[in-house]
């Protein structure tokens, strides 16, 4: 009996890691030469705003050569294209269908353990 359970156990494990691997392998790009903002806003870190800027910026001075060019719209410097790099192209389809969340750092310092209290005798 023990040992049907350890089966059980172990494929659920495998399916659910699975199922997580295929979500993160199959989450697309976006193209930023052709994405219009509402695509642009899927990108993890970008906003309706910040989708905006980059529309405004390539129909100011022309499609994106290259990936890193998207660090010349203001308000993407290194850690936000960092955060996207994975999921911007500057050709092909765009790919990405539905918002990318990205993990949060944790704000401030972590709190220091309490000394514990515990008198020996």
């Amino acid at each position: 009996m023990r040992k049907s359970h350890i089966l059980i156990v172990t494929l659920a494990l495998l399916s659910l890691s699975a199922a997580a691997f295929a979500a993160d392998n199959s989450a697309g790009v976006v193209n930023i030469n052709t994405a219009d903002a509402a695509q642009l806003a899927l990108l993890p870190g970008v906003g309706a705003k910040a989708a905006q800027q980059i529309v405004d910026y390539r129909t100011q001075h022309g499609d994106f050569q290259k990936p890193t060019d998207l660090m010349q719209v203001k308000g993407f410097g290194d850690k936000r294209f960092e955060r996207i790099s994975a999921y911007v192209a500057v050709s092909g389809k765009t790919t990405l269908t539905s918002k990318v969340k990205s993990p949060r750092k944790p704000k401030g310092k972590p709190a220091a353990p309490k000394p514990s209290n515990t008198a020996s005798e």
